[in-house]
């Protein structure tokens, strides 16, 4: 098991993750800081551009709008979200942010408890231009965090 340091994780030190669109960087993890409950990172999304319906079949995710304007589709439905307003995403629930302003959207992100192991983390529902999703069984496929 990994031992939780003390370490100050700076954004410009992870590496961009941009396959399910977006900019997800997961900055203080169980690789990066040793965390066992949890992790924690951010998101950045251009104009026009998302971030891929997926969920999570072990952890709730909790997001926390810090700047632009955004849509999460839970289960389908579109809502709104704006800066200063936190949501709780629940297991399994299918989701998607969509930035529909015209500036950068940032949002922090945490998910816990963590997975059985990082690819059980995200299910991909539909395809981006980076993970084609292919096959009857689209929706059940797992892909790596």
């Amino acid at each position: 098991m990994t031992q939780p340091r003390l370490k100050i994780v700076d954004l410009s030190e992870v590496e961009p993750n941009t396959r399910r669109g977006g900019d997800l960087r997961a900055m203080l993890t169980p690789t990066t800081v040793g965390s066992t409950s949890g992790f924690m990172g951010v998101a950045i999304v251009q104009p026009g551009d998302r971030i891929a319906e997926h969920y999570h079949p072990y952890s709730e995710e909790f997001v926390y709008v810090v700047c632009g304007q955004l849509e999460v589709d839970l289960d389908g439905d579109p809502h709104p979200l704006q800066p200063e307003q936190g949501l709780m995403i629940p297991a399994h629930m299918r989701h998607r942010f969509r930035n529909v302003g015209n500036v950068e959207a940032r949002i922090v992100f945490h998910l816990g408890p963590l997975a059985p192991s990082p690819p059980l983390g995200h299910v991909d529902t539909e395809e981006t231009d980076a993970v084609p999703v292919a096959g009857a069984a689209a929706d059940r496929r797992q892909v790596v965090s």
